[in-house]
C-alpha cells in the first residue's frame, strides 16, 4: 500500500471492543429488525434463526454451489475463512459476509417471490419520509440567496454530516442521534479539495444551483468523453473532468450527496459526476441504484429549491453528466488497495475521487489499528488518483491527525471520540 507498514488488521475477537460488539450485538439486532419488517413465511424465519445462531456461535459457512457470486467470494477469501469463527477473521470481511448471508436468508438472490426485495427498504423509506428530511430540504430555500462560495461550503458540510444518517449504526446505538455533533473537524483539508475542483465562471453564468438553464452543456461538449461500456471519462477539452463520488448511505445522506453533485456541475467544478453505489443491499443503509431513484423522486416531489435541484439532477442523469455505477467490488470485503484493474482505471481517469463514510474510509486506508498520527497521504499512496475522504467517525480506524488534536480528543473523551459519530473529518491526498 505504501512505505508505511500497516499494523495487523482488526479482528472482532476481543470482548468489550467495538468490533466485537458489532458482531455479537449489532448483527443480531439487525436480524430481528429485518424479521419484523416483512411478512416473511416460515422458511425465511427458519433461515434467519439459523443465521442468528451461526453468526453468534458458529463458524463461517461457504456459499451454496448455485450461488451467483460464489466464485467471486472465493477470490475474496471465502476458501481461506470457511470453517473459522466469525470473530477470528478480519472484521471488515466478517461484517461484509454477514450482510451477504442475510440477503441469502431472506431469498434476495432467488429464485422465489422475495428475489430482489431489499430487506432494508422499509427503514430507508421511513428515513427519507421523515419530517427531518423535509426540514432539511426546506432549508435549501434560505441557502439560495447566499454567495456561491458559502453555498458550496454548506453543501460540502451537509454531505459530510449526512454520514450520521447510518441506520446500521443507529440500530446498535440508540443514543447516537441524541448526541450533538461537534462542529470543529478533527482534520480539515477542504481548501485542498476545492483546489482540485476549481470554479469556472463561464459555467456559473450558465447554471444556477437550483437548475435554471440558460445554455446547453453535456459531458462530452465541455471536456469529457465517456466510454459507454466502462464509464471511464477522458479529458478532451477545457473542462475540469470527471468527479467520482463513492456514496455511503441512502436517504438523508444520499440527498446531500446529490445536492453537492448538482452544485459542482452547475458551477463548472466538474464536467461529470459518476456516483458509485452498492450493487445490492449492504450494511443496512448503504445506497443502491434504487435508493438513488428514490432520492431523486423525493427531491422532484418537494417544493422550492429542492424541486429545482431534483429536476436538474434528473436531467443530468438523462444527458450523462450524472451517471450511476454499481461495481461488484463496491460490496467487496477488501480494502481498495485490492481493487480490480477496471475500477482502478476509472479512479485514475477522474480529476478527484470523493470517498464517503466510515466503511469506505476503512477500505480506503486499510482496516488496521493505525496510529492516529500516521499520515493520510502515506496510507493512500496506492490510490491511482487524487482522493478525498468525507467521514464521521464511527469506528476505531483513523489516520492523518496531528498529535495535538489526538491528545485533546483523548483528554476530553477517552477513546469514545473514535466511534461515537460526533466528530468528522475531510482529508485529501493530491
Amino acid at each position: 500500500m505504501s512505505d508505511t507498514p500497516a499494523p495487523p488488521v482488526i479482528l472482532g475477537d476481543e470482548p468489550g471492543s467495538f468490533p466485537h460488539g458489532v458482531l455479537a450485538e449489532r448483527h443480531p439486532a439487525i436480524i430481528q429488525q429485518v424479521r419484523e419488517a416483512f411478512p416473511y413465511g416460515p422458511d425465511i424465519h427458519r433461515n434467519l434463526d439459523a443465521l442468528l445462531d451461526n453468526c453468534t456461535k458458529g463458524v463461517i459457512e461457504p456459499l451454496s454451489a448455485g450461488a451467483p457470486d460464489r466464485d467471486r467470494w472465493r477470490t475474496w477469501g471465502l476458501d481461506a475463512y470457511a470453517g473459522r469463527s466469525w470473530f477470528d477473521v478480519p472484521w471488515l470481511w466478517s461484517e461484509s459476509y454477514f450482510y451477504r448471508q442475510l440477503l441469502d436468508a431472506v431469498g434476495y438472490f432467488g429464485p422465489g417471490p422475495w428475489q430482489g426485495i431489499d430487506p432494508f427498504r422499509p427503514f430507508k423509506l421511513a428515513e427519507l419520509d421523515a419530517p427531518e428530511t423535509d426540514e432539511e430540504l426546506a432549508a435549501l430555500d434560505t441557502l439560495e440567496g447566499r454567495p456561491v462560495d458559502e453555498r458550496a461550503r454548506a453543501l460540502l458540510h451537509g454531505s459530510l454530516w449526512g454520514n450520521r444518517a447510518d441506520l446500521g449504526f443507529r440500530l446498535s446505538d440508540v443514543e447516537a442521534e441524541k448526541r450533538a455533533a461537534v462542529t470543529g473537524l478533527v482534520a480539515d483539508d477542504s481548501e485542498t479539495l476545492w483546489s482540485l475542483l476549481p470554479d469556472t465562471d463561464e459555467a456559473a453564468d450558465t447554471y444556477t444551483d437550483a437548475g435554471t438553464e440558460t445554455g446547453s452543456r453535456t459531458g462530452t461538449e465541455t471536456g469529457t468523453s465517456v466510454d459507454a461500456d466502462t464509464g471511464v471519462g477522458t479529458a478532451t477539452g477545457t473542462g475540469t473532468g470527471t468527479l467520482c463520488l463513492v456514496a455511503d448511505n441512502a436517504g438523508r445522506e444520499l440527498i446531500p450527496d446529490l445536492l453537492l453533485a448538482a452544485h459542482l456541475l452547475a458551477h463548472g467544478r466538474c464536467d461529470r459526476v459518476v456516483l458509485h453505489v452498492k450493487p445490492y443491499p449492504y450494511y443496512v443503509s448503504d445506497a443502491t441504484t434504487a435508493d438513488v431513484v428514490d432520492a431523486l423522486r423525493k427531491l422532484t416531489a418537494a417544493r422550492g429549491a429542492a424541486a429545482d435541484f431534483g429536476r436538474r439532477l434528473w436531467a443530468a442523469m438523462a444527458d450523462g453528466t450524472l451517471a450511476v455505477r454499481a461495481h461488484p467490488f463496491s460490496a467487496a470485503p477488501l480494502p481498495y488497495a485490492a481493487m480490480p484493474d477496471d475500477l482502478r482505471a476509472e479512479f485514475a481517469a477522474a480529476s478527484l475521487t470523493i470517498v464517503k463514510g466510515d466503511l469506505n474510509y476503512r477500505r480506503l486506508v486499510g482496516d488496521s489499528r493505525w496510529r492516529p498520527t500516521t499520515p493520510f497521504a502515506d496510507v493512500t499512496a496506492y490510490f491511482p488518483g487524487p482522493v478525498a475522504a468525507l467521514r464521521t467517525l464511527k469506528s476505531d480506524v483513523i489516520t492523518g491527525l496531528d498529535a495535538g488534536t489526538e491528545a485533546a480528543l483523548v483528554a476530553a473523551e477517552g477513546q469514545r471520540w473514535r466511534t461515537g459519530g460526533t466528530h468528522a473529518l475531510i482529508q485529501v491526498r493530491e
